[in-house]
């Protein structure tokens, strides 16, 4: 018997790997012309992954603290061995990671694998999601340099005009009335431990639903006799497909970190002014750009108000899909909702590059 199969003699021995495989090798994904859409779940792992890691990293000299922030990213940068690439690596993965959860949803949007019963899988996904943006927002600070401080500043302020619970909010998350230490702290905690206790919870449960429940089909392939259904075995094909693009994406990754490294910029300054054409990052640029556009007066409603409210609203909408729409539930075409995804998608693209380029 060969050294590799000695080891796992072993460890099968003792954790009953041979159930594991067994299970796993029952297990079929469906093979259509949409299969490219179900990589994507996997590389958002991935890149969740590549946080963790490369966040564990840069905790290992970070340095909480309204003076002591921007140089222990600095010294990481500078003085630690390949600090730069990791810190680099850290925040494009945080990019990529929300961008790809964003690829994820949409496709299982269109692909109605939301429907019965699959409502908590959508639902811990959804929350997963909007836990993503709250990772981008909580960690863009920590730095603690000049745009982070302006961008947290405009950021909680707009959170500060939701009714009856926005002045608590706001004050929640600055830890006070103003951006300043006592927010860096706070926000440091919520990135580096709160969230990720959240999210690992609810991360579990949706792998666990998901190996649970399978792969969803497509609509037009569900009343197909399953003799004529193409599959792919889960382990290994699916699962050596799924490596090598998590691969790919390392390469990706790699690439953009190295040839465009992360910037510092200026220390932040309370006192200072805001820098001129201050922008959020490019997930939040669209809600950023449409609050502008929206009066300052609508009706009897502050047009800051009306925009939050909206998108709370339509949030919430999103999260409940699996809910209202009642004729995917039943297994019928829903071509509205289809309408309804695209709309979305063109307001989020044309908002942001208008934002962008503003």
């Amino acid at each position: 018997m060969g050294l590799g199969k000695k080891i796992y003699a072993w460890i099968d021995e003792r954790v009953q790997l041979e159930g594991l495989v067994e299970f796993m090798g029952k297990k079929y994904v469906p093979v259509h012309r949409h299969s490219l859409w179900y990589y994507f779940g996997g590389v958002s792992l991935f890149l969740f992954l590549i946080q963790v890691v490369t966040g564990i990293l840069l905790l290992l000299y970070y340095k909480s603290g309204e003076e002591l922030a921007f140089e222990s990213i600095q010294f990481i940068m500078s003085k630690v061995q390949f600090g730069w690439l990791i810190r680099s690596i850290h925040s494009w993965a945080a990019n990529l990671f929300i961008l790809s959860a964003m690829i994820h949803m949409f496709s299982v949007f269109f692909e109605k694998a939301y429907r019965k019963p699959r409502e908590v899988t959508w639902i811990t996904g959804m929350l997963m999601f909007f836990m993503a943006l709250g990772f981008g927002f909580s960690g863009y600070l920590l730095p603690w340099n000049e745009l982070a401080f302006f961008a947290t500043k405009v950021g909680t302020d707009i959170a500060g005009v939701v009714p009856y619970i926005g002045k608590p909010l706001m004050t929640f998350l600055r830890s006070g009335s103003d951006v300043t230490g006592a927010t860096l702290a706070r926000f440091f905690g919520i990135h580096v431990a709160v969230m990720p206790g959240i999210f690992t919870v609810l991360l579990s449960l949706h792998l666990i639903l998901v190996q649970a429940q399978g792969m969803s089909e497509p609509m037009h392939l569900e009343n197909t006799p399953e003799k004529e259904k193409k599959k792919m075995p889960f382990f290994p094909n699916f699962l050596l497909r799924d490596l090598l693009l998590w691969l790919i994406v390392l390469n990706v990754l790699a690439i953009l970190a190295v040839f465009f490294p992360w910037e510092l910029g200026h220390k932040a300054d309370p006192f200072a002014s805001a820098p001129a054409g201050i922008k959020p990052e490019w997930y939040f640029l669209f809600m950023f750009q449409t609050l502008k556009y929206i009066p300052a007066q609508v009706f009897f409603l502050d047009g800051e108000v009306l925009g939050i409210l909206l998108f709370g609203l339509g949030g919430l909408l999103w999260l409940l899909v699996p809910f209202w729409d009642r004729k995917s539930s039943r297994g019928e075409q829903n071509q509205a909702i289809n309408y309804v995804g695209l709309f979305v998608i063109l307001y989020i693209i044309v908002l942001t590059i208008v934002g962008w380029v503003a």
